[in-house]
């Protein structure tokens, strides 16, 4: 059913939210116990804390949560002894991809992929060349940088900041050189270059590019948290909207994401994150998709099964106690998009061919900016809920754990241009 006018709210579809734990453990050091690793430190005693981060540094603050350190596996257990002081491991988060390795790589434009197939399947046009929409919303990619010469990117390009090093950010710095995060802002934004490019679903938004992931595709959780906190402040500073794309996870939760995407969610941001990897069993949504006031996003392949797309094997699945609800609790999938053998834009300039929940989430990013720039004064929880009407109008029934209606594999379904 199409419709047009008002947008339809998150209270017309009865939806509440909660997610579930995914995180990878940090580096556990060497056998001579010597290898540094990313601690989050915290007291009550103001002394205390202070004290602690004269003794060991300190790489990031968060007020009221601590400060973040890194220490070898000696120093942490022997602080774990102070009963004065709480420490625990920072988790590190990592690129959600299907494969090691790009299915395939291109130095040169397919002339056939001005709009792959996911950008066709989430417009519902087989024959679309070139997409639009997006303008004033800004799309801020947390990954492993993007390529800023590109030149289906370069054109929206915006901020590029790195969180990898220091204890805030540098600025006009985003070099990706693992190629991940050039591939998912192109799914989002890219803009076809001079027209010989790729396009993604809104080619009118602007990118922040925030580098929060290394050249191996893994990142501490403090610094993923300080780029969303970043980017929740810039959204209030420039009075912008902002949609987040978190193409990454991890198994187990940490405070200090949590904290800041609940943040960022209530100060009028977007949270988009892939579901993860770990399908087709139940329960494997990995973090910050998880979380509450995220979005999961799970995987579709370019597959027409029972006349619809079919969930990919190796999306996370959520638990189908919790199906037919139309309510998100912690576990479930919200939503599905186009995310098996996608093609976008690479980090050498060229282009290339990847599978993961990673290339679902940015659709549905781009999606959000699509639909923000039709209704700008809608509030992050209205375009949400519009996510969800879109995908409840447009239901998976294909993969396995996929059925009629709210299902713990596809979510509500596939939200779609309209």
């Amino acid at each position: 059913m199409k419709r047009s006018g008002k947008i339809f709210t998150t209270a017309m579809l009865a939806i509440a939210l909660v997610l579930p734990s995914v995180g990878v453990s940090a580096n556990a050091g060497n056998d001579n116990g010597d290898e540094k690793f990313r601690v989050l430190v915290d007291s009550a005693n103001q002394k205390n804390l202070k004290n602690a981060k004269q003794q060991y540094g300190t790489h990031r603050e968060f007020a009221g949560e601590g400060f973040t350190t890194d220490m070898n596996e000696k120093q942490f257990n022997a602080l774990q002894k102070n009963k004065n002081i709480t420490v625990e491991k920072v988790p590190e988060l990592e690129i959600a991809t299907a494969t090691d390795q790009p299915e395939a790589k291109f130095s040169a434009m397919a002339a056939s992929q001005s709009a792959p197939w996911g950008i066709k399947a989430i417009y519902n046009n087989s024959s679309i060349t070139k997409t639009s929409g997006g303008a004033g919303v800004n799309i801020a990619v947390l990954d492993t940088g993007v390529n800023s010469n590109h030149p289906d990117l370069r054109n929206n390009l915006e901020q590029c900041k790195d969180f990898t090093v220091g204890s805030t950010f540098t600025n006009n710095s985003c070099t990706d050189r693992q190629g991940h995060g050039t591939h998912v802002a192109g799914t989002a934004l890219a803009d076809g270059g001079t027209g010989n490019g790729v396009y993604g679903v809104a080619p009118d938004a602007d990118l922040w590019a925030y580098k929060v992931l290394g050249d191996d595709g893994s990142g501490y959780a403090d610094d993923i948290a300080a780029a969303i906190r970043h980017a929740a402040d810039q959204a209030s500073a420039l009075n912008t909207k902002v949609v987040i794309n978190m193409s990454l996870g991890s198994s187990g939760e940490s405070s200090l994401i949590t904290n800041a995407v609940n943040y960022a969610y209530n100060k009028g941001v977007l949270v988009i994150a892939a579901a993860g990897n770990s399908g087709w069993r139940q329960g494997t949504i990995g973090y910050p998709g998880a979380l509450v006031n995220a979005v999961a996003v799970a995987a579709l392949e370019n597959t027409i099964q029972n006349g619809t797309y079919r969930v990919a094997d190796f999306s996370s699945r959520g638990y189908n106690r919790t199906d037919g609800d139309y309510v998100i609790q912690k576990g479930d999938v919200e939503v599905s998009a186009p995310g098996a053998a996608v093609y976008s834009t690479w980090y050498d300039g060229g282009y290339a061919t990847i599978s993961g929940t990673s290339m679902a989430s940015p659709h549905t990013a781009g999606l959000a900016a699509k639909i923000w720039a039709q209704y700008p004064s809608a509030s992050n929880v209205d375009v949400r809920g519009e996510l969800q009407y879109r995908a409840y109008e447009n239901d998976i029934v294909s993969g396995s754990g996929a059925g009629y209606g709210d299902d713990y594999a596809s979510g509500f379904g596939f939200a779609t241009v309209q």
